[in-house]
């Protein structure tokens, strides 16, 4: 599809310069990023559960969406004003207290104006996906 235009450095000092609330709380790293696809990784805190101990849907949401804006930057380069167009969410299974999530994140589509992806989101060490996302991004003409 496409290589890299921004390593994880990049990302990560570009993020932190422009989008500094996703890396408050120091939770989530970028483990990998190559263009089509990234990796992330989110500390468990005991903020991401919900009543029932199970991780709740907008932990789920913010991560996902996060990873697509993620793995979108790193094919396209810092285009700061893409933005989510739509997401949809499939919940298959409890997420497990005490455990880090992991997004995996790849593109599907990279057009001009558009780019479609889905993200696989992780409990722990688990393979199984506690959820799994389809996310469109709108990307600002040059």
């Amino acid at each position: 599809m496409t290589s890299a235009k921004m390593t994880v450095a990049e990302l990560e000092k570009y993020l932190h310069d422009v989008f500094p609330q996703v890396f408050r709380g120091g939770d989530i790293s970028i483990e990998r990023a190559d263009g089509t696809s990234c990796l992330l990784r989110q500390r468990y805190s005991e903020q991401m559960l919900r009543p029932g101990g199970t991780v709740s849907g907008p932990t789920l949401m913010a991560l996902a969406d996060f990873a697509m804006y993620v793995v979108l930057l790193s094919a396209i380069g810092p285009v700061g004003l893409a933005v989510t167009t739509n997401l949809n969410i499939n919940f298959l299974r409890k997420g497990a207290p005490g455990q880090d999530l992991l997004a995996q994140a790849r593109l599907l589509k990279l057009g001009k104006r558009l780019a479609v992806g889905e993200v696989n989101l992780l409990s722990g060490t688990s393979p199984e996906p506690i959820a799994h996302v389809t996310s469109t991004y709108s990307i600002p003409n040059a």
